[in-house]
């Protein structure tokens, strides 16, 4: 048995349902991001993780036990919060301490801990300051010292850099996976921020509409989304709209769809579906690719630089617009640039 197991919870708002069937297993150490739109159920999940709020159906296992009705100050769970919570009356090293006095713990442990804790988020020179004295990631970092001193057995992450800039939220990324590795403690974090989940999870559990919609590692949930949904969630993706037919040579089925043939080698049985392709599984080239790849003949209609590479938008078909990405080191295609996008079949993927 995985060291938590979510079991079939349910949850109930009067007449308004919440969370629908879930269930995930999470092994001890682990790094899991829960993840989706707003509304989608993951604080919801994750305050009932918390105790904050009572299953109305289902339970909650931690080897084995059920804690589905404990009460939260006897779960030993750390939770960061979206706002930090720090007490800002308190100096950072009081803000670490508090949980541990709570415990009624002795001065010198009291000092060991939140001096280890210090300096593993590198904050020992600002013991002394209050809240009010440090940045947003300096506090940022306090508010992981506070819920990790006390060693809990589960750390809640609620969308805990959702208020940084982006530069800071990737340097804080990085030290937060560090601070995982090395303290092997199990984590759960809630974010809407795809790259985010992506750069830190070990697995992530996609939610949409009160259900887990696929639970994998970042790579599959990339390279093989099982849903419409997630396929469009997780990355920029086309998709293409189309039929299957049988009928192509050596057994192939046929994707038709806005005027685009796409021939494959798959089982794939529904007769509606849905072509994905990546943008950096295009190139956008002025020649058809040779035999062995699809080639669609387009105009650019957009560019957007970023440096090391071009987005472009290119029409095909029937006035389809497909995303690609190009290299831009010695310049870009121009608006109105008659070109083809090539790509191999098997570098795309059908969605019922």
């Amino acid at each position: 048995m995985a060291f938590i197991e979510i079991q079939n919870i349910n949850k109930f708002y009067g007449e308004a349902q919440a969370l629908f069937d879930v269930s995930a297993s999470i092994e001890k150490g682990e790094f899991v991001t829960l993840l989706g739109p707003s509304g989608s159920g993951k604080t919801t999940l994750l305050k009932i993780l918390a105790g904050f709020e009572p299953v109305s159906s289902g339970q909650i296992l931690m080897d084995g036990r059920d804690i589905s009705r404990l009460p939260p100050e006897k779960r030993n769970f750390g939770l960061v919060f979206q706002g930090y919570a720090l007490f800002p009356h308190m100096t950072v090293f009081n803000n670490i301490a508090y949980p541990l006095r709570v415990r009624r713990m002795g001065k010198e442990e009291i000092a060991t801990r939140v001096a280890a804790m210090l300096d593993l988020v590198q904050l020992s020179k600002f013991a002394h300051r209050k809240p009010s004295e440090l940045s947003g990631g300096q506090q940022q970092r306090v508010a992981l010292a506070r819920a990790l001193v006390f060693k809990p057995d589960l750390l809640l992450l609620d969308e805990p850099m959702s208020a940084l800039d982006k530069k800071l939220r990737v340097d804080l990324q990085e030290e937060l996976r560090e601070i995982h590795q090395t303290l092997g403690t199990t984590f759960i974090n809630v974010t809407h921020d795809q790259e985010e989940a992506m750069h830190m999870s070990d697995r992530i559990a996609v939610m949409n509409q009160g259900r887990i919609v696929q639970y994998a590692t970042a790579f599959d949930l990339y390279r093989h989304p099982k849903t419409r949904f997630v396929a469009d969630f997780i990355g920029k993706s086309n998709l293409i709209e189309g039929e299957v037919t049988k009928g192509g040579v050596d057994g192939e089925i046929i994707f038709s769809g806005h005027g685009i043939r796409v021939p494959m080698k798959s089982d794939f049985a529904t007769a509606q579906a849905t072509l994905m392709l990546r943008p950096e599984d295009i190139s956008i080239d002025l020649q058809p690719a040779g035999q062995g790849q699809v080639s669609l003949a387009g105009e650019v209609v957009n560019s957007t630089y970023s440096g090391d590479r071009a987005l472009y938008s290119v029409r095909v078909g029937d006035g389809l617009l497909i995303s690609v990405y190009g290299a831009a080191r010695t310049g870009i295609h121009a608006n109105g640039a008659q070109v083809f996008l090539n790509f191999r079949a098997e570098d795309s993927l059908l969605l019922p």
